[in-house]
């Protein structure tokens, strides 16, 4: 009987340990080294806002960092073309230096332009029968600032106004622009109203363009009947300024979208704003440059994360262990007091092979302003199964 009992008792005992050896290995989880949000460093330094009307400001990358506070839709004037050479570009595509289809101006278009001179509005004299390609519509529009040349861009894209609107209304939505309407092309009307964040937002967009970008950023230009125009921004290549538009002639007031360029930590930033409502487009000008000034003392750029950190590490039951390292560097602008947040998307993994080093495991996800981004991870080292020994003895039973 005893000897029956003991026969039993093995064979229980290695049936338990050959189901043991034979339960599949457990999945590794990852355990992050970084916090889940950091507060970026520092204390910014007032931003001295325009004492009239209203303002905004923000980098490329970062997208927008702070507003006047009393932001509300007013006339956004001659700023509205940003959005109708947006579509146009959009629509009609041009590679830099590339002239473009030519278009023939028609009586409408003289039509347009005397009606436009009669009202006392921003125009460029045209002939019927003469010949402007895309391009240097897009410069009568954008440098000083014709209307009638918006309308005649309209026209041929669209072909008729109303169509247009649609697409510049659809764009502003497309682009959160929440507090603005566009019920001209080129802000004759003071029904097209906006605010300084959506038209910030405007000019980080199209100063995607390369073509749009050149265009703003040219003093003057040559066209084939009304000769040399000079740009309306009076202050282009002042305190890095290379752009982008200006806004004046109604009740509301002067506005400028700006765009300007500037070394920041060894590294060129791209910022933008835009003030509304100025006294006079002077007013407005000094304005831009002072925000200008306050922004590159507040932006600073940090690496907050390096080629090879270790950003997690997996350890396994039996004792293996590797770090999963960033493949890159991750330098990102920051205005002090914003929040950095972060996210380790990195999967359970089962080592039932051995996992090379290099191998990629998952992401570190980063979010910061308009920032978002995944950095790739890779094992350090490698990874091995576990051992007989560990297999055969191991006490989870989970």
């Amino acid at each position: 009987m005893k000897r029956r009992l003991a026969i039993l008792f093995v064979a229980l005992l290695a049936a338990l340990g050959a189901w043991n050896y034979l339960r599949p290995v457990p999945a590794v989880a990852a355990t992050a080294s970084l916090p889940t949000q950091d507060t970026v460093p520092g204390t910014p330094h007032k931003i001295p806002w325009p004492r009239a009307g209203q303002a905004a400001v923000g980098v490329s990358g970062l997208g927008f960092i702070a507003s006047s506070g009393n932001e509300q839709p007013v006339a956004a004037a001659s700023v509205t073309k940003v959005m109708t050479a947006l579509i146009i570009l959009t629509d009609k595509p041009l590679q830099r230096d590339e002239q473009g289809p030519s278009i023939t101006i028609t009586d409408a278009d003289v039509q347009a332009y005397q009606a436009d001179l009669a009202g006392k509005q921003s125009v460029v004299e045209v002939r019927a029968g003469e010949q402007l390609t895309e391009f240097q519509l897009l410069q009568g529009m954008l440098i000083p600032s014709a209307n009638n040349f918006a309308d005649t861009l309209a026209r041929w894209d669209a072909g008729s106004i109303d169509p247009f609107l649609v697409s510049m209304n659809k764009r502003a939505a497309d682009l959160h622009m929440t507090h603005t309407i566009f019920a001209d092309t080129s802000g004759a009307s003071p029904k097209t109203v906006s605010t300084p964040s959506d038209l910030m937002a405007l000019g980080m967009e199209a100063m995607k363009k390369e073509v749009f970008a050149q265009i703003v950023g040219t003093a003057q230009a040559q066209l084939p009947f009304a000769g040399t125009v000079y740009n309306v921004d009076g202050v282009l290549g002042q305190s890095g300024i290379v752009g982008i538009k200006t806004g004046s002639g109604l009740a509301d007031g002067a506005n400028f979208l700006f765009a300007a360029t500037a070394p920041v930590d060894g590294h060129p930033l791209n910022m933008y704003g835009c003030v509304m409502g100025q006294p006079t487009l002077a007013i407005a000008f000094e304005a831009a440059k002072v925000l200008i000034a306050s922004m590159r003392a507040n932006l600073h750029v940090r690496r907050v994360i390096a080629r090879n950190q270790a950003i997690a590490s997996y350890a396994t039951p039996w004792g293996g262990q590797s770090d999963l390292l960033s493949t890159v560097d991750v330098d990102l602008v920051e205005w002090p007091g914003m929040i950095l947040r972060q996210r380790l998307d990195a999967p359970g993994i089962v080592v039932d092979n051995p996992l090379p080093a290099s191998t990629r495991e998952g992401s570190e996800h980063l979010v910061l302003g308009d920032y978002s981004l995944d950095v790739e991870l890779v094992t350090a080292g490698p990874l091995f199964p576990p051992g007989r020994l560990w297999r055969l003895t191991r006490v989870n039973f989970l």
